[in-house]
């Protein structure tokens, strides 16, 4: 009778490989690169961009500092936040602003 061999050191590790390389595809990928693109809008913030919190604080940016920003809310209402606050750009400065569009009743 044949003796059964021991399976080979390669054969073994690959299902894991092949694992981790979906895993790394699906996962860590996408989660890297949208870090880099949050940290680039942090970077790139300036007066009167509209941005939201994420405690769910909606504001204009008013003074950007090293590593606070100084929200307007509200009239005569300012609140400074830390950088990391800020979870998502809603207008840029730059952006054109839509005008909306008159419509006329028909009677």
């Amino acid at each position: 009778m044949p003796q059964p061999s021991a399976p080979n050191t390669l054969q073994l590790l690959f299902p894991f490989l092949m694992m981790f390389g979906i895993f790394y595809l699906l996962v860590f990928r996408p989660q890297s690169k949208a870090r880099k693109e949050h940290e680039q809008m942090l970077k790139n913030l300036k007066k009167d961009d509209e941005v939201a919190t994420t405690g769910g604080l909606l504001g204009t940016v008013v003074n950007v500092k090293t590593d606070t920003v100084t929200l307007r809310v509200d009239d005569k209402v300012r609140v400074e936040v830390e950088k990391t606050a800020i979870s998502r750009l809603i207008k840029s400065r730059g952006a054109e602003t839509q005008q909306p569009v008159a419509v006329e009743s028909q009677r």
